[in-house]
């Protein structure tokens, strides 16, 4: 049997025939709001917490790789560039000592 508004409607208006205004009152506030299949226990918030923790383990796992994995295509990248212009210079200053050469 599954408990819904109006079955908890009818306990209510029992328990103040038997116990009074007051009493139901408190009685029913200590209920839960549903039926307890919808309540988390302590157990189920500490499973929860377990997979929040490695949620947040391998997302910042995933973060971690993705900016190590970047950082290494830039400095690949800028090592390309620091090799071709050097090489770059060295060929121009190559030229114009041949070039200064011929002259003299």
């Amino acid at each position: 049997m599954s408990i819904d508004e109006g079955s908890r409607y009818r306990l209510f208006e029992r328990l103040q025939e038997v116990l009074g205004a007051e009493e139901a009152t408190t009685l029913m506030e200590h209920l839960p709001p549903v039926g307890w299949a919808d309540v988390a226990t302590k157990h189920d918030l500490e499973a929860l917490r377990r997979e929040l923790e490695l949620k947040i383990e391998s997302t910042k796992n995933e973060i971690l790789a993705t900016v190590r994995a970047e950082m290494n295509a830039q400095t690949r990248t800028m090592i390309h560039a620091m090799i071709f212009s050097t090489s770059a210079a060295v060929v121009t200053v190559g030229t114009l000592a041949v070039g200064a050469a011929r002259l003299l």
